[in-house]
């Protein structure tokens, strides 16, 4: 009896819960680079690419580990297009007792999933999705009857539950969020290492060739492309992290920097999220760092946090709340995502330098994506869906399953707080405070009115005035409302209506 088992691009490990009961003398594993899912959205071309070689080179490791593989290329002739028509057209060509693959990263698949086994008559096994520490039903049970899911209890939850960083059952250290260290602004001229890069091999070259002729219209830039695309790579990555990075990442972690996304960052949520990498061997690596007297307990536990707590958050919170989470718009907020999202033609250097930055390396840290980017979405009003889809198609970590959380219910609470306790709006200052962008900018970040004002100064008190009855009952936000309240109201008024004309002119698509 043999089994056919799909391995999808993001299940690019050996250890995939689908490989655990191959026989190599009679399983066959399946492997497709699928049109649908490369072109339902437009993803960036480096995201296309990076999925694509490291599929390609998986194949190989697959077939010298000894397991029978199938592997079918984007340009094949027998290519059916989807992922169901490529399994139909295996198993009508083949005899299969069964079908296994482990639970897919993203509900639309899994619910499509869910209807192979009566469309084929042949038994489906959906093996559990181990990329991951917790399950979906730890996070079930840790989140039944709260009214409130906030990321820091679940991972304390998980620290007690693994054991890392802890000891005597208590946080090393004396606590369990270092976040308070972990917020500097870089000094001047900062010895940042060189992030570490790859040359593409004769695989890679192929499907670099592949993405310029097949996906010349998505976005992004393709000639400067250097991810690893091998397990041994990605390991690599993580390596050079650790020893040359994570001292300096914790302290530094929010910092932004004119012409450097990659800063003292890991860059390997790429890895982990297609399984290159395990998320076990990343907090190990990062944990031994610190026991062994490498690297502080803020880098430490904020470079685990990221792993153990939020990645893991988001994972269970996205199954948690599916499918309704992508239908959530607290906030009503209707506009059309702006032209320099796409070409970041635009005054605001900050932005700018963002979007070039996503543009260039289909990559920009978590505070450019969050107090850049996702900030100027929520003051403008951007709707969810349009946000959703940018964010899911420009950066080549990005899956429905962390993109949908982190985007509807951290940069656009619409949710309405079921992840965040208060929406992460700020102003200008904010910005000038954690980076040198406003050095560079045509406009003043000191100014609060007029032509040269900061479009983020006005627009962050014409967000909190539009949405008062949402957040003027909201504790955290009670101090800023009362700062709005006793604000002179003539200057005020000026605020609110360089906001209405800047929005009319971001609704126009004119250069703001």
């Amino acid at each position: 009896m043999s089994n056919l088992v799909i391995v999808l691009g993001d299940q690019l490990n050996l250890k995939m819960s689908s490989l655990h009961n191959f026989d190599k003398g009679s399983d066959t594993v399946l492997m497709s680079e699928v049109k649908e899912e490369a072109t339902y959205v437009k993803h960036h071309k480096q995201k296309i690419a990076f999925v694509f070689s490291a599929m390609r080179h998986f194949s190989e490791v697959l077939e010298k580990e000894g397991h029978n593989t199938l592997y079918v290329k984007y340009d094949a002739k027998d290519n059916q297009g989807s992922l169901f028509e490529q399994i139909k057209h295996t198993c009508k060509n083949n005899s299969y007792s069964s079908i296994t693959i482990a639970h897919p990263g993203e509900y639309r698949l899994l619910e499509e999933v869910k209807t192979w086994e009566s469309k084929l008559n042949i038994p489906v096994n959906i093996t559990s999705d181990n990329r991951f520490i917790a399950s979906q039903q730890f996070f079930s049970d840790w989140a039944e009857g709260r009214k409130q899911y906030r990321m820091e209890f679940f991972y304390r939850e998980l620290r007690k539950k693994t054991g890392v960083l802890m000891e005597d059952k208590q946080p090393r250290g004396g606590k369990w969020n270092y976040d308070a260290d972990n917020r500097k602004p870089f000094g001047k001229n900062p010895d940042i290492p060189e992030r570490t890069q790859f040359s593409p091999d004769e695989i890679t070259e192929d499907v670099l060739n592949l993405v310029e002729s097949q996906f010349s219209d998505h976005f992004g830039d393709i000639h400067n492309f250097s991810f690893a695309v091998t397990r041994e790579g990605a390991l690599s990555v993580l390596s050079d992290f650790v020893e040359q990075r994570l001292t300096d990442f914790g302290q530094y972690q929010d910092a932004m920097l004119e012409g450097d996304p990659w800063l003292f960052h890991s860059h390997i949520g790429l890895y982990l999220n297609v399984g290159l990498l395990m998320p076990e061997e990343v907090i190990q690596a990062a944990e031994e760092a610190y026991l062994n007297g490498d690297v502080p307990i803020n880098s430490a536990e904020g470079f685990i946090r990221q792993i153990l707590g939020w990645r893991e958050y988001v994972r269970g919170f996205y199954w948690y709340f599916m499918p309704g989470l992508k239908e959530k718009n607290y906030l009503e907020a209707s506009r059309s995502l702006p032209e320099l999202y796409w070409s970041g033609k635009t005054k605001m250097n900050c932005m700018s330098q963002c979007v070039q930055d996503t543009k260039k390396y289909a990559y920009a840290h978590h505070i450019q994506r969050l107090m850049v980017l996702g900030n100027f979405a929520l003051l403008t009003g951007i709707e969810p869906k349009a946000l959703n889809e940018w964010y899911l198609l420009v950066y080549a970590d990005a899956y429905e399953w962390v993109e949908m959380p982190n985007v509807s219910s951290m940069v656009l609470f619409a949710d309405g707080g079921q992840l965040a306790s208060k929406p992460y709006a700020a102003s200008g200052s904010y910005i000038n405070k954690m980076s040198n962008y406003c050095r560079n900018c045509e406009y003043s970040v000191k100014e609060k009115t007029g032509p040269q004002a900061c479009p983020f100064n006005y627009l962050y008190w014409h967000f909190l005035y539009r949405h008062q009855e949402n957040f003027s009952s909201n504790p955290r936000m009670a101090m800023i409302y009362k700062t709005m309240s006793k604000m002179d109201q003539t200057k005020f008024n000026h605020m609110l209506e360089d906001a209405d004309t800047f929005l009319i002119k971001l609704e126009n698509n004119e250069e703001v």
